[in-house]
């Protein structure tokens, strides 16, 4: 689905604010829009696919097999030997592979 609407609202609110040369505030304002609209400003835990370091034109067996790969990778159970903030690391890193595994197979499932 692509987005328009962060351009036009960019392209007022700059003519607007830059009274003194309203066409370089609307280009300035179209293209903040612009980045917006194509989520050039979206944190990366808010794209599952990126953290298992995938496209979201994945199939479902690159999925498992990326999941595989980095749990296997940091499983807190291979770390137990580690420091405890290593640990820790690893546990968190574990959690987040695991909610975007969970993620992407919901979103596949809807």
């Amino acid at each position: 689905m692509k987005r328009w609407y962060g351009k036009l609202l960019g392209f007022f609110a700059g003519a607007a604010l830059m009274r003194g040369n309203p066409l370089f505030g609307a280009l300035v304002g179209l293209l903040i829009g612009h980045a917006f609209d194509i989520d050039w400003f979206k944190l990366r835990r808010d794209n599952p696919y990126a953290t298992l370091g995938l496209t979201s034109d994945a199939t479902d067996a690159e999925v498992d097999q990326a999941y595989r790969r980095l749990i296997s990778q940091y499983h807190p159970d291979k770390m137990a030997g580690a420091a405890a903030e290593l640990r820790q690391r690893a546990e968190a890193k574990a959690r987040e592979i695991n909610q975007a595994y969970d993620r992407i197979k919901a979103l596949r499932n809807k």
